[in-house]
């Protein structure tokens, strides 16, 4: 992915992924009630994606849509923290990851699994 987006820009997407098509005020409503982000913010951000290739704008009513799929963002994302805190070393984040939090014997029970599938 060669678009890189903002955290905050991040969260216009968030709404774009969580709900499908809808318009730029809907997108402000739901940041407002979340982050409390006033109108102008919320549409300036949405431009911003909108010139980026990110979003894709149509009338009427100003209706978004999410051009880049939240996978290739989480993709890209994931690449990129693992290149900058982890020395392109995906079994570091891996370990770091496990070793946050007391795992559930379904939760290893799944990573097991997600790592037979690599095999």
């Amino acid at each position: 992915m060669d678009i890189k987006l903002f955290d905050s820009e991040l969260k216009v997407m968030g709404v774009l992924w969580d709900e499908g098509d809808t318009t730029a005020k809907h997108i402000s409503d739901v940041l407002k009630e979340e982050i409390g982000w006033n109108m102008n913010t919320t549409y300036t951000l949405i431009k911003r994606c909108i010139k980026k290739g990110a979003i894709e704008r149509s009338e009427p009513n100003f209706m978004c849509h999410a051009i880049i799929p939240k996978e290739e963002v989480q993709e890209a994302e994931t690449t990129e923290l693992i290149n900058k805190v982890y020395d392109g070393s995906a079994d570091k984040l891996f370990a770091a990851l496990l070793g946050r939090k007391k795992l559930s014997p379904e939760e290893i029970a799944k990573l097991k699994q997600i790592v037979n599938d690599l095999e």
